[in-house]
């Protein structure tokens, strides 16, 4: 057994100290590959800074520097392992894994910061091309301003000044953009030959954005007469649907909120301008989709509402006097048994009056004193009241128990007969009276649902 043992220790220093020299081959690896990488990226700064001034490369040449800072530690530690001083495995091993780690974080990081810059450099290696392309741009956009123009005022003659806003000053705003990217791109041509690479890269991007800028308003002139066109193709037919929407309308259960839909619609309507007068098709179809949407959804609740019954009003008070009567015992109980109350019961009731609160706010007003609620608030006002009494019956059953569980053990529960010196008490019948009273009046709340 003792020779079983000694080999399979042997087996496991062996795969260790294999671990341990692919490690350390792992680090002198590393170390030669960062070494080479801060060499390399070294150059590619100094091109960079070339291509883009020093601005834009102050990123990698920060990480640089920590790089820099960071590898003497690995390069400290790697001396450290060929030193004349004895080595434990475990040692040796700390420090290949710190080179390791240092020399991996060190690539990342360059990595990062190279590949951030090769889109910069590509474009501003490309300058030349891209100047000549803004210029060939800007004129060809040039040649859309006569056109820009006489679609403006062709349209002025169909549609309103409102309606116009939208691009009345897009041809002249383009212009203007237009000039700015001719200027910025000479501006660009002159910076980069004398050396200023940095400004002549911004200028260059001004140049490119102030055209494509000016595309994107010669554009809409064209998309907006499109899209005046087939706005009014769609008020026709949406005038259409709107009309027999109102017809359909009548027909539907009638309440507050579907006759004032029927009057948003119509006053939709009215408000369309005559034929032959300009007029804004986005504005009106926009509100005849409001409208339209407005009365859906209002037929849609009055009919859901006509397939549910509504509470008659005296069931609603009914439920709410209830509710404020088992609450109004269960705050009583609670409060004249404070000391022996545990934090369930005082929860249950403590969230009875927090829906008996919401109920109140519901409304609009004091639900007790309330003479009027409005069949759309009758439901969840009942909801809300049969809650309140839930839960404080809940607050009363639970009171109860910790009542009965502090009382002494020789004493009868709540509701019981108890002997004493003047024969029964009467704490017992009190309760059970109160609690017989909340049986009934539950059943009573359901005589009246």
């Amino acid at each position: 057994m003792a020779g079983f043992w000694g080999a399979r220790r042997r087996e496991e220093k062996a795969a260790l100290e294999a671990q341990d020299a692919d490690l350390a081959r792992r680090a002198r690896s590393a170390l030669v590959s960062a070494d080479e990488r801060i060499r390399l990226t070294t150059d590619e700064l100094a091109f960079a800074e070339a291509e883009l001034g020093p601005g834009p490369t102050n990123d990698l040449r920060e990480a640089l520097k920590a790089v820099r800072t960071h590898m003497q530690e690995a390069f400290h530690l790697n001396q450290l392992n060929h030193d004349d001083i004895p080595d434990t495995p475990e040692e040796l091993r700390t420090r290949n894994a710190r080179i390791v780690q240092l020399c991996e974080w060190a690539e990342d990081l360059l990595d990062d910061r190279t590949a951030a810059l090769a889109e910069p450099i590509e474009r501003a290696r490309r300058a030349p091309e891209i100047i000549a392309g803004v210029r060939a741009d800007a004129a060809r956009l040039r040649a859309r301003l006569p056109e820009a123009r006489a679609t403006i005022e062709r349209l002025s003659a169909r549609y309103s000044a409102d309606a116009m806003k939208q691009i009345e000053a897009n041809p002249a705003e383009a212009e203007q953009l237009l000039s700015f990217a001719e200027h910025s791109a000479g501006v660009a041509e002159r910076r980069r030959e004398a050396g200023q690479r940095e400004q002549a890269n911004l200028a260059l991007e001004a140049s490119t954005e102030a055209v494509r800028r000016a595309a994107t308003l010669l554009d809409a002139v064209e998309t907006f007469e499109i899209e005046a066109l087939r706005a009014e193709a769609t008020l026709a037919a949406i005038v259409e649907d709107s009309r027999g929407d109102i017809a359909a309308a009548l027909k539907e259960p009638h309440t507050p909120a579907v006759s004032k839909a029927i009057a948003d619609l119509q006053a939709a309507l009215a408000a369309l301008p005559p034929a032959g007068v300009n007029t804004d098709p986005f504005t009106h179809l926009s509100r005849l989709r409001e409208a339209n949407s407005a009365l859906d959804a209002a037929i849609a609740a009055a009919r859901e509402r006509a397939a549910r019954p509504i509470p008659p009003l005296e069931h609603v008070h009914h439920a709410i006097d209830d509710a404020d009567r088992q609450l109004a015992v269960a705050r009583d109980v609670i409060a004249g048994h404070r000391g022996w109350i545990g934090a369930d019961a005082r929860t249950r009731l403590a969230e009875a009056e927090r829906v008996r609160v919401d109920l109140d706010r519901h409304l609009g007003t004091s639900a007790a004193a309330a003479t009027s609620i409005d069949e759309d608030h009758r439901e969840q006002a009942m909801a809300m009241a049969r809650r309140v009494a839930f839960l404080a019956g809940e607050a009363l059953q639970l009171a109860q128990r910790d009542i009965d569980a502090a009382r002494p053990q020789d004493m009868a529960p709540w509701g019981a007969p108890q002997q004493g010196w003047g024969g029964r008490r009467g704490g017992g019948d009190l309760m059970g009276g109160i609690l017989g009273g909340l049986v009934i009046g539950s059943i009573l709340d359901g005589i009246f649902d």
